[in-house]
């Protein structure tokens, strides 16, 4: 997933981060979503990526700080989960950006 940020909704309402980051539009998905019968091992889910071809970002879902079931549990005491929701976590090390 490609996370936006609005920064006018930052800076200029207020500056709370969450305004900038919770409109619909900011949300763009990849290629495709997988289904649960396409991943082997939800915890050990490679993430990565690639500017012009040029890799940025190869981490897995096993670097994450707090594991699945934890966010989950966490998340679904606050709200509603429901099956097809997405939960986004946040990106893995970034490098070679000068």
């Amino acid at each position: 997933m490609n996370d936006y940020s609005e920064r006018a909704f930052q800076m200029e309402r207020g500056g709370q981060w969450v305004k900038g980051r919770v409109a619909t539009r900011l949300r763009r998905w990849g290629r495709f979503l997988a289904t649960p019968d396409e991943i082997r091992d939800p915890h050990k889910l490679p993430l990565g990526l690639s500017v012009n071809g040029v890799v940025r970002q190869n981490s897995s879902t096993s670097d994450l700080i707090f594991g699945l079931p934890k966010i989950i549990s966490y998340l679904s005491e606050f709200m509603t989960l429901l099956p097809g929701d997405v939960i986004s976590t946040g990106t893995p090390k970034a490098w070679g950006w000068d």
